[in-house]
């Protein structure tokens, strides 16, 4: 096993590199010079061309690639024009609402989707299984800034039940900073007022970002299920007259939930994706909101610096994922 995880880890430094080399040339093929950015709107021609030989930009394309990924080597992944700080200190900051952002709705979906997808593939053809099926295709097909903007109208401006956007209520004073998740946070201090008002602004954004995702777990684990239920270890169990639900719950859904625990993983990356328009929409702070500012902005080396952060994150996502797989399915651990 850790053979596995030492030969994933290192597969993942050629697939940053190319994730790199795909982002820097996308970046400088759109027709927007940072020069002009950097110099700011009423800089004249002489000071862009000033501030393009400071910076490098009149070098070869290839020559400036090379400067770079020397810089990213060293742990320099530049400055920010937007906050002109170090682009890792600003993504630092921002990363653990993100993180906890993207992990509630993750944790949301699997635990709402596995049991929902499992007491349809039980109840096949029944009322419940049709309804779950109409639900998940609404789920993936709806889109998410359509129904974030629908949550808003309901539970914020019509109900006043939940806070329109933001993290945290302004003038109140979020939990001691260990983690920077304040749901962990707050659980760690033992300030349980501070864990409510931290799920009262976070469950807008996490149902929102969790939709689709647990549609997909949902689909996955029905199919997972119904598949199992046809094995012969099923039926020999049933003969030998085991309760249905030991055989459902202990040794159906562990054999089913193999495809669904791999589509999570791949969930993780399009929720960290989805994370930017549902970030801007409530306001939320994180990495997904300081993307959208980078791109307006043309700060390329900040959006540079996210793509390499994410990828990264989202490749130990992955190897986490194959240790679960494995772990599930002993005959997956046998070719590692």
């Amino acid at each position: 096993m850790a053979r596995f995880v030492l030969h994933r880890l290192v597969l993942t430094i050629p697939a940053l590199f190319g994730l790199l080399v795909l982002t820097f040339i996308m970046l400088r093929v759109v027709p927007n010079d940072p020069s002009a950015a950097l110099a700011g709107e009423n800089a004249t021609p002489e000071q862009i061309a000033e501030v393009r030989r400071a910076y490098g930009f009149d070098q070869p394309l290839w020559k400036q690639f090379v400067i770079y990924v020397g810089q990213v080597g060293t742990g320099n992944l530049g400055n920010s024009i937007i906050s002109n700080r170090p682009v890792l200190r600003d993504i630092a900051d921002r990363l653990p609402a993100t993180i906890e952002l993207t992990f509630v709705s993750l944790l949301f979906a699997t635990v709402v989707g596995i049991p929902i997808g499992a007491i349809a593939a039980v109840w096949y053809q029944s009322l419940f299984d049709h309804a779950v099926r109409v639900l998940t295709v609404a789920g993936l097909a709806i889109a998410s800034f359509w129904f974030a903007i629908i949550l808003q109208m309901i539970f914020a401006m019509e109900l006043d039940w939940l806070p329109l956007r933001g993290r945290f209520p302004e003038g109140l004073a979020p939990p001691y900073h260990l983690t920077g998740l304040y749901i962990v946070d707050s659980l760690l201090t033992l300030r349980f007022d501070l864990l409510g008002r931290a799920a009262e602004y976070i469950l807008m954004p996490a149902f929102t970002l969790s939709l689709a995702g647990l549609a997909s777990i949902a689909r996955f684990t029905r199919a997972g299920v119904l598949e199992t239920l046809q094995k012969e270890f099923v039926h020999y169990a049933e003969a030998a007259g085991y309760p249905r639900l030991r055989i459902i719950w202990v040794y159906v859904l562990r054999n089913s939930v193999v495809g669904a625990t791999t589509q999570i993983g791949l969930l993780f990356g399009g929720l960290i994706s989805s994370a930017v328009a549902v970030e801007a929409i409530f306001d939320w702070p994180g990495v997904g909101s300081y993307a959208v500012n980078a791109i307006l902005s043309s700060d390329y080396k900040a959006v540079l610096a996210i793509t390499l952060v994410v990828g990264l994150i989202y490749a130990l996502v992955n190897i986490m994922v194959d240790v679960v797989h494995a772990w599930l399915d002993p005959r997956v651990a046998e070719k590692l």
